[in-house]
């Protein structure tokens, strides 16, 4: 009779056990994996949208770009000033407002749009990547709007868009590529967007188109 107690004591405390341990079951694997599979789909639409919305954008562009009627005008190439890197913390002086090549600092700006302009050592480095840049100050809402999107569009290190605001200039926008620069009175999308395309991508360090 003793043993049988024990015996009873152990099942029914071995019965306490296994019912206090809780086991995944196996339909929460095959649940992860829905809701994985699900995630992941989720972002092939949205990436797929977002390659959409960039060929959208980049036809609109060319389509400016096939609107301009004849040869652009008012492009100047500028003498070749050298590329050649400054020290850490080193400034220089261009004998132009808008420097279109010469020694520059070893940092370069990235391509975007920006409230102030960046420091010239800076913006000559990203036209050697082969950027252009587009100083402007008091731009229409639209205009500076067409000019966002084309950041947007180009924003490759060695292809992209630098967008700075350069107090002081009133209405006009100049157009600087590496030793080119372009000035208009008042914006003009169909010649900005064809300085862009010719000059974009094509500097002297890494030219890519």
């Amino acid at each position: 009779m003793p043993k049988s107690r024990k015996s009873k004591r152990r099942n029914s405390a071995a019965g306490a056990s296994n019912q206090g341990s809780v086991t995944q079951p196996a339909p929460a694997k095959n649940s992860f994996k829905s809701v994985f599979y699900a995630v992941v789909l989720g972002v092939a639409v949205i990436g797929g949208v977002s390659i959409w919305q960039i060929q959208t954008c980049e036809a609109a562009f060319l389509n400016v770009v096939a609107a301009q009627k004849g040869p652009l005008e008012g492009i100047q190439t500028r003498p070749n000033l050298g590329r050649g890197h400054l020290n850490p913390g080193q400034s220089y002086r261009y004998p132009d407002r808008f420097p279109t090549s010469g020694p520059h600092a070893p940092v370069w700006t990235e391509p975007g749009v920006y409230n102030y302009s960046p420091p010239a050592i800076q913006l000559v480095h990203a036209l050697e990547h082969g950027n252009i840049v587009i100083y402007h100050d008091q731009l229409a809402d639209d205009d500076l709007g067409t000019l966002k999107v084309w950041a947007n569009l180009y924003g490759g290190r060695w292809s992209g868009l630098v967008v700075a605001r350069r107090p002081g200039m009133g209405q006009e926008v100049v157009l600087t590529a590496w030793r080119k620069i372009m000035r208009m009175k008042t914006f003009d999308a169909g010649a900005a967007a064809v300085f862009v395309d010719k000059y974009r991508g094509r500097g002297p360090e890494h030219p890519v188109r």
